[in-house]
């Protein structure tokens, strides 16, 4: 994959494998939902560095802790099977979002202070809930789990590489046991 064809390109998800008999992938979705990947309008599946294929979303339905999408000109299971593990991407100009929405990637290794200037450590991955994202913090052996909300997250600088939060009482205290 190219460096500027790759640059363009957001990873928004990965083939589990096929799904019944007609061509549908089962996929493993980084999106919010699946209305992200119909809005893409086509994603591009890698297999391998060298081995990236292009096509169009037809389909796209939630399925237990997945998505189920259907791709134009795949049909059968047999067509669908070589791109188990395939990592699925689409174009970073498809996707649209708020001012105050972030992609994941954008937000690991962010380094993370508070308002009074307190550093706490990097962004370390984000864990999905129900409710809303919770941060994952870590400097050394000290962990922060940070709730992704307004409340909390004073302001997200992605130039500065840095994620203010708002000191609140008992913030820090839930991560001490």
């Amino acid at each position: 994959m190219g460096k500027v064809f790759a640059e363009s390109l957001l990873l928004i998800g990965k083939v589990l494998g096929p799904h019944g008999v007609n061509g549908l992938l089962k996929i493993e979705s980084y999106a919010r939902s699946e209305d992200t990947l119909v809005t893409a309008g086509r994603v591009y599946l890698r297999q391998s560095p060298e081995k990236i294929s292009e096509y169009k979303i037809l389909s796209a339905l939630p399925h237990r802790k997945g998505s189920l999408i259907r791709l134009e000109g795949l049909s059968s299971r047999d067509q669908v099977e070589p791109y188990r593990g395939a990592e699925i991407f689409i174009r970073k100009d498809a996707v649209s979002r708020d001012k105050d929405e972030y992609f994941w990637h954008e937000l690991i290794g962010l380094r993370v202070y508070l308002a009074t200037g307190r550093y706490l450590g990097t962004v370390e991955g984000v864990l999905p809930t129900a409710g809303n994202d919770i941060y994952v913090v870590r400097e050394g052996r000290e962990e922060f789990l940070i709730p992704a909300v307004r409340e909390v997250v004073q302001r997200i600088d992605l130039e500065g590489g840095k994620m203010i939060l708002s000191e609140m009482e008992g913030l820090l205290d839930l991560n001490e046991v």
